[in-house]
């Protein structure tokens, strides 16, 4: 992986498959993760592996076809982790 820039990542449809992998090797390359799904039961699970692995992540549940919902997932990411 390249790189990171500082800042947090947002990671949608983060928890299942590819969503899910993809949050979890961002936190393992450092950086905090906001996982954003629109069921909580997986998104949980996913911000619960990155933090048991020593990560910071925290779940926002979304209805990404939503915009209001997008704006208050990325509002949740950057009050609970930081700026993107």
């Amino acid at each position: 992986m390249s790189e990171l820039v500082p800042g947090c990542a947002v990671v949608t449809g983060g928890g299942s498959g590819l969503g899910r992998g993809i949050a979890t090797a961002l936190a393992k390359a450092g950086a905090p993760v906001a996982v954003v799904d629109l069921l909580p039961e997986g998104g949980k699970e996913t911000v619960a592996a990155i933090t048991s692995a020593g990560g910071r992540a925290t779940f926002v549940q979304a209805d990404v076809s939503r915009w209001d919902d997008v704006d208050a997932a990325i509002g949740g990411a950057v009050r609970e982790l930081g700026p993107l």
